[in-house]
């Protein structure tokens, strides 16, 4: 590790230290991943939990990985869920219910956090998350949750290195999102929608394009793979339309420009507050 780490890193353990108890935010990705770790490392484990939460809003292969990575690491495991979808803020889906949906969360954390004494909630926010506005930031602050990666001025390259460093073995797992993020804003959200990205994605990179993203537009499917795979997805063309068609799409078409992440944030003008990285 290179000296400016090295003293991030300290940083972070005497942030940490002084915390008693927390309870951390885990979804197995890389950033809680490693705060569970130097919590870990700082306070003990038996005054760190890591909440797993479920949510209708991600896969469940990210909520039980997330929970058989917190406990191969030795730590105490409580799972949980909500149910995003029951709230109107958030199931209308525009650029603010992003705010909600993490104001949701943060709520239930502080909920538990009261309940069982803990002292404080921590969250996997980085420096990177400062670089475009976040909704979640918003309801961050308002509920008092803690971003000690933030706080010790780490971005996701320097996560990365240190948690490789500490032998975390999701050090370089890509980052995860809401299946909602596939859907434009100001189309509502349902279990429907939610389930046909979910199984069209599925498909898709069961033949080998991974990343994928399945852009939900009605009854049109819009494909985003690399540019470089876009020849190879199109050799694949008869096969995919056939899926997911059956899923319930009537129309499959293939963006052009190829994966990128925060498509959906192209519709919204200079003006528009609320950016998200999908």
């Amino acid at each position: 590790m290179n000296t400016t780490l090295s003293d991030k890193n300290r940083q972070l353990s005497d942030i940490l230290s002084g915390m008693n108890r927390v309870l951390v935010a885990f979804s197995g990705g890389v950033d809680s991943t490693l705060v569970l770790k130097r919590a870990q490392q700082e306070l003990g484990s038996s005054n760190v939990l890591a909440v797993v939460v479920a949510s209708e809003l991600f896969r469940k292969e990210e909520f039980e990985g997330a929970i058989n990575l917190a406990n191969d690491m030795g730590a105490r495991v409580h799972k949980t869920e909500i149910n995003e979808l029951d709230d109107e803020e958030i199931a209308s889906n525009n650029p603010d219910s992003w705010y909600y949906s993490k104001k949701l969360l943060y709520k239930h954390l502080n909920q538990l956090a009261d309940e069982w004494g803990y002292d404080y909630v921590l969250d996997g926010m980085i420096m990177d998350d400062l670089e475009d506005f976040r909704p979640g930031l918003r309801a961050r602050e308002e509920l008092g949750i803690r971003s000690v990666l933030q706080e010790s001025n780490m971005y996701k390259d320097e996560v990365r290195e240190l948690s490789k460093h500490l032998e975390i073995p999701v050090w370089n797992k890509p980052a995860s999102c809401s299946l909602a993020s596939r859907i434009p804003y100001g189309t509502k959200l349902d279990k429907k929608k939610i389930e046909q990205v979910d199984q069209a994605e599925r498909f898709v990179a069961k033949l080998g394009f991974d990343p994928v993203r399945i852009r939900h537009h009605g009854s049109v499917a819009r494909i985003e793979v690399i540019p470089e795979k876009i020849e190879e997805l199109l050799s694949n063309r008869e096969q995919i339309q056939t899926e997911l068609k059956s899923i319930g799409f009537k129309y499959v078409a293939i963006d052009l420009e190829g994966y990128r992440t925060g498509s959906m944030n192209e519709v919204l003008d200079g003006n528009s507050i609320d950016k998200v990285v999908n």
